[in-house]
């Protein structure tokens, strides 16, 4: 049974009988939960060690380039030879990309010859054009030179070397196909120069197949699902600024902008609030519908750099953001509704807030607290976005096992060889996967661990200022946060870190069932009777109730962390009481708040993805190497960075109500309805006769 924390952490009876400042807040605590702290420092080292792994076999640019016929990666200035700025992949043979289009064939493309070009080769209007081999052996070229004559050295060649280039086996290969720049990779597009074509037949060359499975094998391979993943990735590796303006500074600057807007005027923040998520969450799907091509010309295209306007290449992007802005209208919609359902129930919400822009006011260190869990958070993030480009690069470049006809010149040794031509791919091994999935836990176990940290803080700073009747003078010690702080490091990181593992162990399970669905769905064995669908859906129900729930008791069992200094698992307990105890004073009062201070997150990190849209349709997102495939998954990043950074800052808002709701249902159970610690900043604001009614009718009707 819980005792009275007025006795606890208000004035209480000195051993020489007169009432002094004294409470568990500075006394009677010990080290809680340590085992649990163990464990998470233990993950921190286990962190290190993943990320060192990553650092050491990952390589970035081939999540954004392919490799060559020698397993080089595209781009890479330390590949043998250098090919820096040679960014994008060419595949010389046409009739081996033909027959990796076949069917019944049993060639693959990824064994078809390529090479890496500074540009997609076009066909000549006039003559034959080539593209050679990398130059060596008996060709005396530099690379420079090379590229400088458009990889074209076939005058150079022996009459050996001419008849194998003839029989399409190289060194030298003839441009038939015009091609465009898919995501630096050049694909064909099955209309043939007819005298390029003719100019081949002329010299005796074997016969090309014209067929537009050229065209579609390349663009398979290109909008493959492991192909589409990488990109995303690389394009969250190039947008580093956009991340770092609108997932960091921007929602920094309107979650300050946003508590000094509580602090002086509380009564009109509610409208704004409702009043600016309508207006931003319309203009962010409209932006998707842009990028879409449902409005305007500017939908995004695979395509880099100039070519024919009548070439159109649609990519599995576009069906992507397609899909999300059919998403975002139905938020869209659902949510104006809501917010004209809530109106009526505004004029509470102004009156919960005035609680805490109150307790803000005469506590000011909290407006600017939220800023150390920020800074911590943001070199955390920077270095695991870090890792995680790496960790995700990390696999295994080895050559392929074929037994297909890939015979080709080899320079070096003086003739067409067919043993070990096949090409290279990335091979990635289970543990990397693992690897993977370790990495992201640990941002999420990270990231609620900062979120708790910071919110337990809070609560013992506000829980000072309640329980000392408001005086902010003598009565509470000198700056609270970082007393606070102090209590919270020395003796209940071990709560807060398995009150975190709760909440992210739960959040990975439905990760993994979502996964697993997935890949039923794809394997098309997922349950076609209604029992097996009904059972499914009813487990994804119930993991996302029992989440919500824990996050809700995990925010309450922090206050009491904050308060007694007990166990999280006690505390817990202890809140619940409280809450069960009292459920129609803290629901009735604090609900309207708590969608409010929601509203307002989702204000800041809507912003985030609208100047994040702003950010990337600029030309240096649309062009050269920094083009990025889709804005998705930046702006998906940004909202996310954003919706954590006001997280913190919100938190200010929201633990200030909270704790000061549970503190004055405590005293007022202690002392018969009648709460004797509520400073005179609370009393003034719940004066109003109908809200104390709804504030004690609770115990009465319970």
């Amino acid at each position: 049974m819980r005792g009275p924390l007025g006795a606890v952490i208000g004035r209480y009876p000195s051993s020489d009988g007169s009432d002094q400042m004294g409470s568990i807040i500075r006394h009677n605590r010990k080290c809680r939960d340590l085992v649990f702290l163990i464990i998470f420092i233990a993950f921190w080292v286990a962190m290190i060690v993943n990320s060192s792994f990553g650092f050491n076999q990952g390589n970035p640019l081939r999540l954004t380039y392919g490799l060559d016929y020698k397993g080089n990666v595209c781009g890479d200035k330390h590949a043998h030879p250098g090919l820096r700025e040679l960014e994008l992949k060419y595949w010389l043979n046409p009739n081996q990309v033909y027959l990796s289009g076949l069917k019944d064939n049993q060639f693959k493309l990824e064994n078809a010859r390529s090479i890496c070009l500074l540009d997609c080769p076009s066909p000549s209007d006039d003559t034959l054009n080539w593209v050679c081999d990398y130059p060596e052996g008996e060709i005396r070229l530099s690379m420079s030179d090379w590229i400088d004559r458009n990889y074209d050295y076939f005058e150079f060649l022996t009459p050996e070397m001419r008849n194998a280039s003839l029989q399409l086996q190289g060194p030298c290969y003839p441009v038939i196909f015009p091609s465009v720049n898919v995501f630096w990779s050049c694909q064909f597009i099955a209309r043939p120069s007819n005298s390029s074509l003719k100019h081949w037949q002329q010299m005796g060359g074997v016969n090309i197949n014209e067929d537009i499975i050229i065209d579609k094998s390349i663009h398979k391979s290109i909008n493959s699902r492991s192909a589409v993943l990488k990109r995303y990735m690389a394009d969250i590796g190039k947008s580093w600024p956009v991340l770092l303006v609108c997932g960091g500074i921007v929602p920094l600057a309107l979650s300050v902008i946003w508590l000094l807007l509580i602090r002086y005027f509380v009564a009109a923040m509610p409208w704004i609030t409702v009043a600016l998520f309508n207006i931003l969450i319309i203009s962010v799907t409209m932006f998707y519908y842009l990028k879409a091509g449902w409005i305007g010309n500017d939908a995004i295209s695979p395509i880099i750099g100039e070519h024919d306007p009548y070439i159109r290449i649609i990519g599995r992007e576009l069906h992507h953001l397609r899909a999300v802005a059919v998403l975002m209208t139905f938020i869209m919609a659902v949510s104006v509704l809501t917010s004209i359902a809530i109106v009526r129930r505004i004029l509470m919400a102004t009156s919960v807030l005035k609680v805490a822009a109150k307790v803000i006011g005469e506590a000011q260190a909290l407006i600017i607290f939220p800023i150390i869990p920020y800074t911590i958070l943001g070199v955390f993030y920077m270095i695991w976005f870090s890792a995680a480009f790496h960790l995700f690069s990390s696999g295994q470049v080895v050559q392929n096992n074929c037994s297909s006809n890939c015979c080709a010149y080899d320079l070096a040794s003086k003739q067409v060889n067919c043993d070990r031509c096949c090409g290279y791919s990335i091979h990635y091994t289970p543990h990397i996967g693992i690897a993977i999935f370790f990495h992201l836990f640990g941002c999420y176990w990270a990231t609620q661990f900062f979120k708790a940290a910071s919110s337990t803080i809070i609560a013992g700073s506000v829980a000072s200022y309640y329980w000392a009747r408001g005086k902010t003078s003598g009565e509470i010690p000198f700056l609270p946060v970082f007393s606070s702080m102090k209590r919270l490091m020395r003796y209940s990181l071990g709560s807060v870190a398995l009150g975190s593992l709760i909440v992210s162990s739960v959040e990975s399970i439905r990760f993994m069932l979502e996964s697993i669905r997935r890949r039923l769905k794809v394997s098309g064995t997922t349950p076609n009777n209604w029992f097996g669908k009904a059972a499914f859906h009813t487990a994804r129900f119930c993991l996302s109730c029992i989440e919500w729930t824990l996050k809700s008791v995990n925010r309450n069992a922090y206050i009491m962390i904050a308060i007694t200094g007990k166990s999280f698992c006690k505390s817990s307990a202890v809140a619940t009481d409280l809450i069960i105890s009292n459920i129609l004073r803290i629901g009735r009062v604090n609900v309207i708040g708590d969608v409010i201070l929601f509203l307002g997150k989702l204000c800041v990190s809507l912003s985030t993805a609208l100047f994040a849209f702003l950010m990337l349709d600029t030309h240096r997102y649309k062009s050269a190497h920094n083009k990025i495939s889709s804005p998705l998954f930046p702006v998906l990043v940004c909202w996310g960075l954003g919706y954590v950074v006001a997280t913190l800052f919100f938190a200010v808002v929201e633990m200030s109500i909270d704790t000061i709701i549970l503190s004055f249902c405590q005293d007022s159970e202690e002392h018969h309805g009648t709460a004797q610690y509520a400073p005179p900043l609370l009393i003034e604001t719940l004066n109003d006769q109908n809200e104390m009614q709804r504030l004690t009718q609770g115990s009465n009707e319970i």
